[in-house]
């Protein structure tokens, strides 16, 4: 999954051929076998280029933490959402602290 995510990310970065592969093994879910036979080249040519691209997407991440930081978002996202179904149980004025504390926190992210 961590693969899709950095694809999602830093795909368009990736030559065109490598984004093809890239695709077929991670996304399409082929076989290295089968896209080496398709595209006419070996099987540790295409395991090669698998191990490039993941080694170049991790640098980008590395680099700039879009996954890293759009995670983090994610989960005070659902912290929000539970501190609202919490406030629609609970008391008014303790929870809308904490509403504006973790909003607080994304605008920090951001």
């Amino acid at each position: 999954m961590k693969q899709a995510l950095l694809y999602d990310f830093y795909g368009e970065l990736l030559t065109e051929h490598q984004k093809q592969i890239y695709e077929d093994v991670v996304l399409n879910d082929y076989s290295l076998s089968e896209i080496a036979e398709d595209r006419g080249i070996s099987r540790q040519g295409v395991h090669d280029l698998i191990r490039r691209c993941n080694k170049i997407l991790e640098e980008y991440e590395e680099k700039l933490k879009l996954l890293d930081r759009f995670l983090q978002i994610g989960q005070l996202a659902g912290q929000i959402d539970s501190l609202i179904d919490e406030y629609k149980r609970e008391r008014e004025e303790e929870l809308l602290t904490k509403v504006g504390e973790l909003t607080a926190k994304i605008r920090k992210e951001l």
